[in-house]
């Protein structure tokens, strides 16, 4: 016993020795930051000069902020329209490509693809296929005797490209992981509910949806945090326009702290974003919690 109790306490400090590195980087890199803009956003802090404490002065702005409050709106917009079409158009490739046929791993990376690619090079890229004059996706519109819009220049079409670009980008990587979920799913499943006359959709009804539920309740906490924090594209593409229909808030964030040098009160916009994101991030935990009971 006590060969094994020194063994144990051995492994334990092995153990501590090899994740030391791992904390040290991740308390000075990420929890001291958090801390430092957590006081900034208390203060007048504009890089250059000020820096006095000015209590909940930023904050009290904040609730006073109509552009904050636009960017808001804008990113629950995106984010309507973007989770439920996430989630759709992924899981429907997944169970597209998880049929055993030829060339479909072809096309598992073809999907795959495009989320390896940068955003603001994606952005760029497309930014050339939606212009309204010599534009690719406006030129074969024409040839159906459609005008196209001017997409990124005109409401609500801006906010419509900004999810059409993200979901381009995104749906690759969820797909990969309810093909992962997929896998996961007991196979005799499917032989009973066959031999018990369901069809294809009721598979999916009452098996597959049920046993993939952890899997989109992990992919739909990503898609609402990656909405609330969409940067990339509406700056590149529109640069959050027209009249601020396409300003997200981490992009006025950007804007304060970067172009206005008010970092005081873009500490407190980040903040508060954080909150909501935990605030959303919970109520779709509770949402999962009462769907799993109910089953």
């Amino acid at each position: 016993m006590a060969s094994v109790s020194k063994l144990s306490r051995h492994q334990a400090r092995m153990g501590y020795f090899f994740i030391t590195p791992t904390i040290f980087l991740f308390v000075i890199f990420t929890v001291i930051p958090v801390i430092m803009a957590l006081y900034l956003s208390f203060t007048n802090y504009d890089i250059v000069s000020k820096n006095d404490f000015v209590g909940l002065a930023n904050y009290k702005r904040l609730v006073d902020d109509p552009t904050f409050w636009t960017t808001l709106k804008n990113v629950l917009f995106y984010s309507v329209l973007y989770i439920p079409l996430n989630i759709a158009i992924s899981l429907s490739m997944a169970v597209l490509f998880m049929r055993k046929r030829i060339g479909v791993k072809l096309f598992r990376t073809a999907g795959y693809l495009p989320t390896l690619t940068s955003g603001v090079a994606a952005a760029t890229v497309w930014i050339w296929l939606l212009n309204p004059e010599f534009g690719l996706v406006n030129e074969l519109l024409s040839k159906i005797g459609i005008t196209g819009p001017s997409w990124l220049g005109e409401m609500p079409y801006a906010m419509i490209s900004i999810v059409f670009v993200t979901l381009w980008q995104s749906v690759g990587a969820n797909m990969i992981i309810y093909l992962a979920g997929l896998n996961g799913v007991p196979e005799h499943l499917y032989e009973s509910a066959k031999l018990d006359g369901a069809n294809a959709w009721q598979s999916f009804r009452y098996i597959t949806w049920p046993v993939l539920r952890p899997t989109t309740f992990f992919v739909s906490t990503m898609a609402i945090i990656g909405a609330l924090q969409l940067f990339d594209q509406a700056y590149v593409l529109t640069k959050g326009g027209p009249a601020n229909s396409t300003k997200t808030t981490v992009y006025y964030i950007y804007q304060q702290g970067f172009g206005q040098l008010q970092m005081g009160y873009a500490d407190a916009m980040a903040f508060a974003l954080s909150l909501l994101i935990l605030i959303f991030s919970l109520m779709n935990m509770k949402l999962n919690k009462e769907e799993d009971a109910m089953i």
